[in-house]
């Protein structure tokens, strides 16, 4: 198996998203080249959506056609629908996430569209994209347990992973959108999946709500997946489903896979020092489990706690 591990930043996108603050395109961009010189080599940027729906990502074109690095960096826009397709298309992007929720409260709550209906659209942007030759991912959302209607059966997500690679999705993200999975669920969901999607286009994003976020990433290292999203700081969330806290931090999925012996090519030190921008510039603490052992080791940090045995 590969010893390289692709760590996607969500941050400017699924981080920003849920953050009351809503920064310029400009300010996006800054904290965009940061992740980019930090080493990140996979970002989800923005989501071509409504500005009036969510005004995070107002400007989405303009800070598409602007982006770091292009030849390097894959870069890839959400997009919900149709139109945030064509607008996305039209801004330049290369690589377009579409969000199935498996579950059909979840998509009537949050989209007022039913399961069916929600399937549909998005086996048509993969079709699309396909077509266009863009590169299509489609995430499968409370791909273990849903906020409404509880642990979701694993043949549910392996159907839908199905279809969305026959509607040409190039990935399959399975999305532990609330943070309930444990890694029992993730190594029988996995196992399962595989008889119908290759693990190789197989990534999954992890939230840290019952701070199993790591746990699950080891489980599915072990199962062959070898992509994960992450966000800087642990930021972000789903503001849509209750209970979403927190991605899990990039600074700690990258010092596991490290301290196990994979490569992800981000800089430890400089992903550290660029937290506290990130903290100034969205005026609020970051930093996941590792962020004050991290401090230490490349900040000269010599806060200490108490000593304990």
């Amino acid at each position: 198996m590969s010893q390289w591990v692709t760590i996607n930043e969500v941050g400017p996108r699924d981080g920003l998203q849920s953050l009351g603050k809503v920064l310029t395109a400009e300010k996006r961009l800054q904290l965009i080249q940061g992740l980019v010189d930090c080493g990140l080599s996979a970002i989800e940027a923005t989501s071509f959506v409504s500005p009036k729906a969510v005004p995070q990502m107002a400007g989405a074109a303009e800070l598409y056609q602007q982006l770091p690095d292009t030849d390097k960096v894959r870069y890839a826009a959400l997009v919900p629908n149709v139109r945030g397709y064509t607008d996305a298309k039209a801004a330049g992007a290369h690589t377009v996430n579409v969000v199935l929720s498996v579950t059909d409260t979840m998509n009537r709550k949050n989209i007022n569209m039913s399961l069916e209906q929600t399937a549909q659209v998005c086996a048509e942007i993969m079709q699309q994209a396909a077509a266009d030759q863009l590169n299509g991912q489609a995430y499968l959302a409370v791909a273990f347990e849903c906020p409404f209607e509880g642990t979701v059966d694993p043949q549910v997500v392996t159907g839908f992973a199905q279809q969305m690679l026959e509607a040409g999705a190039k990935k399959i993200i399975i999305a532990d959108t609330i943070g309930a999975a444990n890694p029992a669920q993730v190594t029988t969901l996995l196992n399962q999946l595989q008889a119908v999607v290759p693990m190789a286009q197989v990534a999954c994003h992890f939230h840290d709500t019952r701070g199993m976020a790591l746990a699950n990433v080891y489980a599915a290292l072990q199962c062959g997946v070898r992509e994960f999203d992450t966000a800087i700081g642990g930021m972000g969330g789903c503001p849509f489903s209750p209970g979403a806290s927190g991605n899990m931090a990039t600074e700690d999925a990258v010092l596991m896979l490290e301290q196990m012996g994979y490569q992800t090519g981000i800089s430890l030190p400089q992903l550290t020092q660029f937290i506290g921008t990130a903290e100034a510039m969205l005026e609020r603490k970051l930093g996941g489990h590792s962020y004050n052992w991290l401090k230490r080791q490349y900040l000269n940090d010599t806060e200490q706690g108490a000593h304990c045995g």
